[in-house]
């Protein structure tokens, strides 16, 4: 709705602001023509809206309000804007940050906990949350019932859903010689951390599980997964000189996607099946192999014994040919005689018969108790 002067004046109507519109006498304009006012008629009208509004302070002295602009109020203006600047200068570092202090835009220093002061307008502090543990959270995007998958490929060709989270904070860590502090490393040298930590800990974790067979994955590799996960995602920070550690990782368990649950299942029924018949085979062969063995080993002490007992009495018999031969040589005729003895001797010895001599037969026949002799010979 456009404006309207209501105040009841007879006179020109008045604008917004209390003036008269343009075109109308008396208003800074020239007439009624509709030329623009003139330069010189708004100059003078605004000298006379200051003198009005900050009259001198006396007859010939100048000043502000009354009070006069000599050396000593221009002093004390001079230091209460000091002491301005000087208090807006001063700032609380807490226990658990770190200030990033600049100049003119350009890494000054470090600020630890406690007051500080700073150049305003020159000196810039970025205050840092050193201690603050926070974490990164990676998993897949969410879908159908809201369950989330982050799929990931094994070095056998398998699929596994690998979700975990990583906990860092800034390092409070002593900087090399000629290197930024972490705090301001963090500040100067990465965007959106958070998602920068994201990103690096998914690359790291796929490089883990892609150089990893799906089993120990699933079963009893966890822990190694999670430690050379940590590794290398602090080792990926370093590179891009971030500032930040890497506290820990926490890994949900891993786990084959719904859709080929069902068919990874099988594969570890078939897996334990083998297992179960390589356990039953080596169980058999344990049990056959040494009664194997004991066996051999029996042979060849027994073969051993035989040729030791051979051999000795191979000896033996050289020994008592020596021998009896040396008798022979001193007295062959009874020798000869003796071995004939000892030859029939061991032919007959055995046998049951009694041989009477051809001389004790003739004549009357001597009694020859024939039964008590086969009976002493039994």
């Amino acid at each position: 709705m456009p404006w309207q002067d209501n105040s009841g004046n007879k006179g020109p109507s008045r604008g917004p602001w209390g003036q008269p519109p343009r075109g109308q006498n008396g208003g800074g304009g020239r007439g009624n023509n509709g030329e623009p006012p003139d330069l010189e008629d708004i100059l003078q009208a605004s000298r006379q809206r200051l003198k009005r509004a900050f009259p001198r302070g006396g007859p010939g002295g100048g000043g502000i309000g009354g009070l006069p602009l000599d050396r000593g109020m221009l002093g004390l203006i001079g230091a209460a804007i000091l002491g301005l600047w000087i208090f807006t200068g001063i700032y609380q570092i807490d226990p658990e940050e770190q200030g990033v202090k600049t100049t003119f835009g350009k890494y000054s220093g470090i600020s630890g906990a406690g007051l500080h002061w700073r150049a305003p307008l020159i000196q810039g502090v970025t205050k840092v949350p050193v201690d603050k543990q926070q974490t990164a959270t990676i998993n897949g995007e969410g879908s159908g019932s809201g369950a989330r998958e982050n799929l990931m490929l094994t070095s056998d060709r398998n699929i596994v859903d690998v979700n975990f989270t990583v906990n860092w904070k800034i390092s409070r860590a002593a900087p090399a010689p000629g290197e930024l502090p972490n705090a301001a490393k963090y500040i100067f040298n990465i965007e959106e951390p958070q998602n920068m930590v994201r990103a690096v800990s998914e690359a790291a974790m796929r490089e883990t599980v892609g150089a990893k067979e799906l089993e120990p994955i699933i079963t009893s590799g966890q822990a190694e997964v999670v430690e050379q996960t940590r590794q290398r995602i602090q080792k990926l920070l370093d590179y891009y000189d971030s500032g930040i550690e890497v506290l820990r990782v926490n890994m949900e368990k891993p786990e084959v996607p719904g859709a080929v649950r069902d068919a990874f299942a099988d594969v570890i029924k078939a897996r334990n099946e083998k297992a179960q018949m390589i356990n039953e085979a080596q169980r058999a062969a344990n049990q056959i192999i040494p009664v194997a063995e004991g066996q051999a080993q029996k042979v060849i002490e027994e073969a051993r014994a035989y040729a030791a007992r051979v051999e000795a009495d191979s000896i033996g018999q050289a020994e008592r040919f020596n021998k009896i031969y040396t008798e022979y040589s001193r007295a062959p005729e009874v020798t000869r005689q003796r071995m004939y003895l000892e030859t029939v001797e061991g032919v007959l010895g055995g046998m049951n018969k009694i041989i009477i001599d051809e001389q004790a037969g003739r004549g009357v026949v001597p009694y020859l108790p024939l039964n008590e002799l086969k009976s002493n010979k039994n």
